[in-house]
Protein backbone atom coordinates (compact mmCIF):
# COMPACT_ATOMS: atom_id res chain seq x y z
CA UNK A 1 0.00 0.00 0.00
CA UNK A 2 1.27 3.71 -0.89
CA UNK A 3 0.97 5.96 1.85
CA UNK A 4 0.84 9.36 2.23
CA UNK A 5 4.18 11.02 4.04
CA UNK A 6 3.94 11.73 8.03
CA UNK A 7 3.99 15.54 7.52
CA UNK A 8 0.41 14.99 6.30
CA UNK A 9 -0.49 14.02 9.87
CA UNK A 10 -3.25 16.31 11.35
CA UNK A 11 -3.52 18.46 7.85
CA UNK A 12 -7.23 18.33 6.51
CA UNK A 13 -8.05 19.77 3.32
CA UNK A 14 -8.44 23.65 3.50
CA UNK A 15 -12.15 24.36 4.38
CA UNK A 16 -13.22 26.30 1.55
CA UNK A 17 -11.65 23.81 -0.71
CA UNK A 18 -14.38 21.10 0.82
CA UNK A 19 -17.28 23.78 1.48
CA UNK A 20 -17.08 24.52 -2.02
CA UNK A 21 -17.69 20.96 -3.13
CA UNK A 22 -20.07 20.89 -0.76
CA UNK A 23 -21.88 24.38 -2.34
CA UNK A 24 -21.20 23.09 -6.17
CA UNK A 25 -23.28 19.96 -4.85
CA UNK A 26 -25.98 22.09 -3.53
CA UNK A 27 -26.09 24.08 -7.20
CA UNK A 28 -26.27 21.17 -9.16
CA UNK A 29 -29.11 20.49 -7.11
CA UNK A 30 -30.77 23.47 -7.66
CA UNK A 31 -30.21 25.73 -4.64
CA UNK A 32 -28.85 28.42 -6.35
CA UNK A 33 -26.31 29.35 -3.23
CA UNK A 34 -25.23 32.74 -2.96
CA UNK A 35 -21.72 32.37 -1.70
CA UNK A 36 -20.62 35.01 0.82
CA UNK A 37 -17.59 33.47 2.06
CA UNK A 38 -14.44 33.69 0.20
CA UNK A 39 -12.20 37.08 -0.23
CA UNK A 40 -11.70 36.91 -4.05
CA UNK A 41 -12.76 39.83 -5.74
CA UNK A 42 -15.29 40.21 -8.51
CA UNK A 43 -13.96 43.24 -9.63
CA UNK A 44 -11.28 43.16 -12.55
CA UNK A 45 -7.99 44.74 -12.53
CA UNK A 46 -7.56 48.11 -14.02
CA UNK A 47 -7.90 48.73 -18.10
CA UNK A 48 -4.63 49.27 -18.35
CA UNK A 49 -3.17 46.47 -16.54
CA UNK A 50 -4.89 44.35 -18.95
CA UNK A 51 -3.24 45.76 -21.83
CA UNK A 52 -0.23 45.58 -20.63
CA UNK A 53 -0.64 41.69 -20.32
CA UNK A 54 -1.91 41.26 -23.86
CA UNK A 55 0.53 43.49 -25.49
CA UNK A 56 3.54 41.86 -23.75
CA UNK A 57 1.96 38.12 -24.22
CA UNK A 58 1.61 38.81 -28.21
CA UNK A 59 5.39 39.29 -27.99
CA UNK A 60 7.23 36.44 -29.18
CA UNK A 61 10.64 37.02 -27.08
CA UNK A 62 9.21 36.85 -23.56
CA UNK A 63 8.23 32.83 -22.96
CA UNK A 64 11.41 31.85 -21.75
CA UNK A 65 12.06 30.90 -18.41
CA UNK A 66 12.73 33.88 -16.11
CA UNK A 67 14.94 35.24 -13.57
CA UNK A 68 14.76 33.54 -9.77
CA UNK A 69 14.54 37.04 -8.10
CA UNK A 70 12.21 38.40 -10.72
CA UNK A 71 12.34 40.92 -13.28
CA UNK A 72 13.98 44.15 -12.53
CA UNK A 73 11.11 46.60 -13.70
CA UNK A 74 8.70 44.15 -11.32
CA UNK A 75 11.19 44.63 -8.37
CA UNK A 76 11.26 48.60 -9.00
CA UNK A 77 7.58 48.90 -9.25
CA UNK A 78 7.20 47.17 -6.06
CA UNK A 79 10.13 49.20 -4.08
CA UNK A 80 8.24 52.20 -5.55
CA UNK A 81 5.21 51.17 -4.42
CA UNK A 82 6.72 50.60 -0.88
CA UNK A 83 7.96 54.25 -0.98
CA UNK A 84 5.18 56.01 -2.31
CA UNK A 85 2.83 54.32 -0.07
CA UNK A 86 3.90 53.36 3.17
CA UNK A 87 7.48 55.56 3.31
CA UNK A 88 9.16 52.53 3.13
CA UNK A 89 12.97 52.16 1.59
CA UNK A 90 13.37 49.35 -0.43
CA UNK A 91 16.22 48.69 -2.28
CA UNK A 92 15.16 46.59 -5.32
CA UNK A 93 17.75 44.59 -6.41
CA UNK A 94 18.51 42.89 -2.57
CA UNK A 95 15.32 43.42 -0.24
CA UNK A 96 12.41 42.65 -2.14
CA UNK A 97 11.44 39.03 -3.70
CA UNK A 98 8.33 38.87 -6.08
CA UNK A 99 6.07 35.67 -4.65
CA UNK A 100 3.94 33.71 -7.18
CA UNK A 101 0.93 34.84 -4.83
CA UNK A 102 2.19 35.69 -1.36
CA UNK A 103 0.55 32.41 -0.10
CA UNK A 104 3.49 30.30 -1.55
CA UNK A 105 5.61 32.86 0.46
CA UNK A 106 4.13 31.90 3.42
CA UNK A 107 4.97 27.94 2.51
CA UNK A 108 8.85 29.31 1.66
CA UNK A 109 9.31 31.09 4.83
CA UNK A 110 8.41 28.09 6.74
CA UNK A 111 10.29 26.04 4.97
CA UNK A 112 13.16 28.12 5.01
CA UNK A 113 13.75 28.56 8.94
CA UNK A 114 12.04 25.91 10.78
CA UNK A 115 13.77 22.78 11.56
CA UNK A 116 12.03 19.61 13.55
CA UNK A 117 11.42 21.09 17.18
CA UNK A 118 11.20 24.66 16.39
CA UNK A 119 8.28 26.69 17.05
CA UNK A 120 6.17 28.78 15.39
CA UNK A 121 3.59 31.84 17.11
CA UNK A 122 0.39 31.28 15.33
CA UNK A 123 -2.43 34.07 15.66
CA UNK A 124 -5.78 32.37 16.94
CA UNK A 125 -8.05 33.43 15.14
CA UNK A 126 -5.87 33.95 11.82
CA UNK A 127 -5.11 32.75 8.81
CA UNK A 128 -4.89 28.73 9.08
CA UNK A 129 -2.64 28.52 6.47
CA UNK A 130 -0.04 29.67 8.85
CA UNK A 131 -0.34 26.88 11.39
CA UNK A 132 -0.31 24.11 8.34
CA UNK A 133 2.68 25.38 6.70
CA UNK A 134 4.43 25.60 10.16
CA UNK A 135 3.76 22.31 10.50
CA UNK A 136 3.98 20.99 6.53
CA UNK A 137 7.82 22.55 7.44
CA UNK A 138 7.92 20.03 10.11
CA UNK A 139 7.49 22.97 13.15
CA UNK A 140 5.37 23.26 15.96
CA UNK A 141 2.37 25.68 15.69
CA UNK A 142 1.90 27.50 19.04
CA UNK A 143 -0.98 29.53 19.11
CA UNK A 144 -1.98 32.90 20.69
CA UNK A 145 -5.03 34.35 21.50
CA UNK A 146 -6.66 37.31 20.22
CA UNK A 147 -9.06 38.93 22.36
CA UNK A 148 -11.91 42.10 21.37
CA UNK A 149 -10.83 42.87 24.47
CA UNK A 150 -7.30 43.75 23.68
CA UNK A 151 -8.52 45.10 20.13
CA UNK A 152 -6.88 41.69 18.50
CA UNK A 153 -3.94 42.27 19.12
CA UNK A 154 -1.28 39.40 21.20
CA UNK A 155 -0.83 40.05 24.63
CA UNK A 156 2.90 40.41 24.34
CA UNK A 157 3.40 40.71 27.69
CA UNK A 158 1.66 37.14 28.45
CA UNK A 159 3.99 35.86 25.83
CA UNK A 160 6.65 36.82 27.79
CA UNK A 161 6.02 34.87 30.43
CA UNK A 162 5.86 31.82 28.57
CA UNK A 163 8.66 29.48 27.10
CA UNK A 164 9.59 30.78 24.12
CA UNK A 165 13.05 29.07 23.47
CA UNK A 166 12.15 27.31 20.89
CA UNK A 167 10.28 29.85 18.82
CA UNK A 168 11.87 31.03 15.77
CA UNK A 169 9.18 32.89 13.92
CA UNK A 170 5.95 34.59 14.66
CA UNK A 171 3.04 35.36 12.78
CA UNK A 172 1.64 38.35 12.47
CA UNK A 173 -0.94 39.92 10.12
CA UNK A 174 -2.35 43.65 9.67
CA UNK A 175 -5.11 45.08 9.33
CA UNK A 176 -5.99 41.75 10.62
CA UNK A 177 -7.85 38.65 8.92
CA UNK A 178 -10.67 38.10 10.02
CA UNK A 179 -11.27 41.10 12.23
CA UNK A 180 -10.49 44.01 10.35
CA UNK A 181 -8.48 45.41 13.54
CA UNK A 182 -6.18 48.14 12.37
CA UNK A 183 -2.64 48.11 14.18
CA UNK A 184 -1.63 50.43 16.46
CA UNK A 185 1.50 52.38 15.92
CA UNK A 186 2.36 51.26 20.18
CA UNK A 187 2.02 47.75 19.20
CA UNK A 188 4.42 47.80 16.15
CA UNK A 189 6.69 49.30 17.93
CA UNK A 190 6.21 47.22 21.11
CA UNK A 191 6.25 43.86 18.73
CA UNK A 192 9.77 44.90 17.14
CA UNK A 193 11.45 44.91 20.86
CA UNK A 194 9.77 41.96 21.92
CA UNK A 195 11.17 40.38 18.57
CA UNK A 196 14.69 41.59 19.44
CA UNK A 197 14.26 40.42 22.64
CA UNK A 198 13.42 37.02 22.09
CA UNK A 199 15.55 36.39 18.54
CA UNK A 200 12.34 35.68 16.90
CA UNK A 201 11.79 36.61 13.00
CA UNK A 202 8.44 38.62 12.69
CA UNK A 203 6.77 37.57 9.16
CA UNK A 204 3.77 40.14 8.92
CA UNK A 205 1.82 39.25 6.06
CA UNK A 206 -0.09 42.65 4.91
CA UNK A 207 -2.35 42.18 2.15
CA UNK A 208 -5.47 44.30 3.33
CA UNK A 209 -3.94 47.34 4.14
CA UNK A 210 -5.73 49.37 1.43
CA UNK A 211 -9.02 48.05 1.25
CA UNK A 212 -11.62 50.36 3.23
CA UNK A 213 -8.25 51.67 4.91
CA UNK A 214 -7.70 55.43 5.30
CA UNK A 215 -4.13 54.81 6.76
CA UNK A 216 -2.03 51.76 4.46
CA UNK A 217 0.92 50.84 6.86
CA UNK A 218 3.74 48.46 6.68
CA UNK A 219 5.86 46.92 9.94
CA UNK A 220 8.43 48.28 8.22
CA UNK A 221 8.32 51.38 8.60
CA UNK A 222 8.89 51.10 12.25
CA UNK A 223 12.65 51.92 13.07
CA UNK A 224 14.54 48.75 13.61
CA UNK A 225 12.03 46.68 12.11
CA UNK A 226 14.41 45.24 9.50
CA UNK A 227 16.52 43.75 11.62
CA UNK A 228 13.76 41.30 12.69
CA UNK A 229 11.09 41.47 10.15
CA UNK A 230 9.93 40.08 6.94
CA UNK A 231 6.84 40.90 5.17
CA UNK A 232 4.49 39.56 3.11
CA UNK A 233 2.36 41.92 -0.11
CA UNK A 234 0.16 40.96 -2.88
CA UNK A 235 -1.47 42.17 -5.80
CA UNK A 236 -4.93 40.18 -5.50
CA UNK A 237 -6.81 42.55 -3.13
CA UNK A 238 -5.72 46.07 -3.72
CA UNK A 239 -5.25 45.26 -7.62
CA UNK A 240 -7.77 42.73 -8.14
CA UNK A 241 -5.65 40.38 -9.30
CA UNK A 242 -6.03 36.90 -6.94
CA UNK A 243 -6.22 34.77 -10.28
CA UNK A 244 -2.91 36.54 -11.08
CA UNK A 245 -0.67 35.07 -8.49
CA UNK A 246 1.47 37.65 -7.97
CA UNK A 247 2.74 38.44 -4.50
CA UNK A 248 6.00 40.03 -2.76
CA UNK A 249 8.51 39.53 -0.08
CA UNK A 250 10.37 42.53 1.64
CA UNK A 251 13.42 42.35 4.32
CA UNK A 252 16.52 42.89 4.37
CA UNK A 253 19.06 41.50 2.40
CA UNK A 254 20.06 37.92 4.29
CA UNK A 255 16.29 36.99 4.88
CA UNK A 256 15.64 37.51 0.96
CA UNK A 257 18.74 35.61 0.15
CA UNK A 258 17.67 32.50 2.95
CA UNK A 259 14.07 32.46 1.21
CA UNK A 260 15.83 32.37 -2.61
CA UNK A 261 17.77 29.39 -1.48
CA UNK A 262 14.50 27.45 -1.30
CA UNK A 263 12.37 29.07 -3.38
CA UNK A 264 14.53 28.72 -6.28
CA UNK A 265 14.37 24.93 -5.77
CA UNK A 266 10.18 25.26 -6.03
CA UNK A 267 9.93 27.02 -9.68
CA UNK A 268 11.38 29.03 -12.37
CA UNK A 269 9.96 32.45 -12.41
CA UNK A 270 6.75 33.79 -13.34
CA UNK A 271 5.75 34.40 -17.02
CA UNK A 272 6.79 38.07 -17.98
CA UNK A 273 4.03 39.65 -19.20
CA UNK A 274 2.57 38.67 -15.97
CA UNK A 275 5.47 40.75 -13.93
CA UNK A 276 5.25 43.52 -16.70
CA UNK A 277 1.19 43.82 -16.13
CA UNK A 278 1.78 43.82 -12.41
CA UNK A 279 4.36 46.81 -12.48
CA UNK A 280 1.76 48.90 -14.21
CA UNK A 281 -0.87 47.81 -11.16
CA UNK A 282 1.71 48.75 -8.91
CA UNK A 283 1.79 52.36 -10.07
CA UNK A 284 -1.76 53.44 -10.30
CA UNK A 285 -2.88 56.64 -8.52
CA UNK A 286 -5.12 57.01 -5.38
CA UNK A 287 -8.04 57.77 -7.85
CA UNK A 288 -7.74 53.42 -8.65
CA UNK A 289 -7.88 52.79 -4.36
CA UNK A 290 -10.95 54.70 -4.30
CA UNK A 291 -12.60 53.95 -7.04
CA UNK A 292 -12.67 50.23 -5.43
CA UNK A 293 -13.55 51.15 -1.97
CA UNK A 294 -16.18 53.21 -2.90
CA UNK A 295 -17.76 50.31 -4.31
CA UNK A 296 -16.80 48.22 -1.27
CA UNK A 297 -18.15 50.97 1.57
CA UNK A 298 -21.38 50.51 -0.48
CA UNK A 299 -21.24 46.82 -0.43
CA UNK A 300 -20.45 47.29 3.64
CA UNK A 301 -23.46 48.69 4.17
CA UNK A 302 -25.78 46.30 3.00
CA UNK A 303 -23.87 43.87 4.86
CA UNK A 304 -24.32 45.50 7.95
CA UNK A 305 -27.87 45.15 7.09
CA UNK A 306 -27.87 41.55 6.96
CA UNK A 307 -25.97 40.98 10.15
CA UNK A 308 -28.76 43.32 12.09
CA UNK A 309 -31.75 41.01 10.50
CA UNK A 310 -29.51 38.01 12.02
CA UNK A 311 -29.07 40.27 15.06
CA UNK A 312 -25.25 39.80 15.01
CA UNK A 313 -23.13 42.50 16.22
CA UNK A 314 -19.93 44.16 14.73
CA UNK A 315 -17.22 46.64 14.77
CA UNK A 316 -18.31 49.39 11.84
CA UNK A 317 -14.64 51.01 11.98
CA UNK A 318 -12.79 47.32 11.22
CA UNK A 319 -10.95 47.38 7.73
CA UNK A 320 -10.87 44.90 4.58
CA UNK A 321 -12.97 43.30 2.75
CA UNK A 322 -14.63 41.02 5.14
CA UNK A 323 -17.11 41.88 7.98
CA UNK A 324 -16.42 39.79 11.29
CA UNK A 325 -19.40 39.81 13.67
CA UNK A 326 -20.74 38.10 16.88
CA UNK A 327 -23.03 35.84 15.98
CA UNK A 328 -26.44 35.95 18.51
CA UNK A 329 -27.15 34.14 21.52
CA UNK A 330 -29.50 31.49 19.57
CA UNK A 331 -26.51 29.97 17.87
CA UNK A 332 -24.62 27.28 19.68
CA UNK A 333 -21.12 28.65 17.36
CA UNK A 334 -20.48 29.80 13.83
CA UNK A 335 -20.36 26.50 11.84
CA UNK A 336 -24.29 26.15 13.56
CA UNK A 337 -25.59 29.97 12.59
CA UNK A 338 -23.19 29.37 8.86
CA UNK A 339 -25.00 26.19 8.26
CA UNK A 340 -28.43 27.07 9.15
CA UNK A 341 -28.78 29.87 6.46
CA UNK A 342 -26.42 27.72 3.96
CA UNK A 343 -29.60 24.93 4.38
CA UNK A 344 -32.56 27.62 5.27
CA UNK A 345 -31.84 30.27 2.98
CA UNK A 346 -29.61 29.03 0.67
CA UNK A 347 -26.69 31.67 1.42
CA UNK A 348 -23.33 30.75 1.97
CA UNK A 349 -21.66 32.58 5.39
CA UNK A 350 -17.90 31.49 6.65
CA UNK A 351 -18.02 30.22 9.95
CA UNK A 352 -15.38 32.18 12.50
CA UNK A 353 -14.23 28.77 14.14
CA UNK A 354 -12.69 27.81 10.89
CA UNK A 355 -9.71 30.92 12.25
CA UNK A 356 -9.04 28.98 15.06
CA UNK A 357 -11.14 28.18 18.68
CA UNK A 358 -11.24 32.10 19.26
CA UNK A 359 -13.53 32.47 16.07
CA UNK A 360 -16.09 29.97 17.20
CA UNK A 361 -18.41 32.54 18.46
CA UNK A 362 -18.82 34.64 15.12
CA UNK A 363 -18.87 34.65 11.26
CA UNK A 364 -17.04 36.32 8.51
CA UNK A 365 -18.99 37.55 5.76
CA UNK A 366 -16.74 38.94 2.20
CA UNK A 367 -17.44 41.73 0.68
CA UNK A 368 -16.71 40.32 -3.22
CA UNK A 369 -20.11 39.69 -4.14
CA UNK A 370 -22.38 42.50 -6.22
CA UNK A 371 -24.57 44.81 -4.52
CA UNK A 372 -27.44 42.70 -6.11
CA UNK A 373 -26.47 39.65 -4.75
CA UNK A 374 -26.09 40.95 -1.45
CA UNK A 375 -29.61 42.37 -1.32
CA UNK A 376 -30.80 38.92 -2.64
CA UNK A 377 -28.85 37.34 0.11
CA UNK A 378 -30.47 39.50 2.50
CA UNK A 379 -34.29 39.04 1.34
CA UNK A 380 -34.03 35.47 1.29
CA UNK A 381 -32.77 35.56 4.94
CA UNK A 382 -35.77 38.34 5.55
CA UNK A 383 -37.77 35.46 4.07
CA UNK A 384 -36.59 32.70 6.55
CA UNK A 385 -36.88 34.91 9.76
CA UNK A 386 -40.58 35.94 8.69
CA UNK A 387 -41.70 32.06 8.33
CA UNK A 388 -40.10 30.87 11.37
CA UNK A 389 -40.50 34.16 13.59
CA UNK A 390 -36.97 33.38 15.17
CA UNK A 391 -33.34 34.07 13.78
CA UNK A 392 -32.00 30.68 14.91
CA UNK A 393 -34.41 29.53 11.90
Amino acid sequence: MIRTAGRLNGIGEYYFSQKLREIDSLNKAGKAIINLGIGSPDLPPHPEVVKVLQEEAAKPNVHAYQNYKGSPVLRKAMADWYQTWYGVTLNPETEILPLIGSKEGIMHICMTYLDAGDQALIPNPGYPTYSSAVKLAGGEAVSYELVEALNWEPDLDALEKTDLSRVKLMWVNYPHMPTGQVPSAAFYTKLIAFAKKHAILICHDNPYSFILNKTPSSLLAIPGAMEVVVELNSLSKSQNMAGWRVGMLAGAKDRIDEVIRFKSNMDSGMFLPVQLAAAKALQLGADWYESINTIYRQRRELVFDLLDQLKATYNKEQVGMFVWAKIPASFKDGFAMSDAILYGANVFLTPGGIFGSAGDNFIRISLCSPEEKLREAKTRVEAIINSTGQTNF
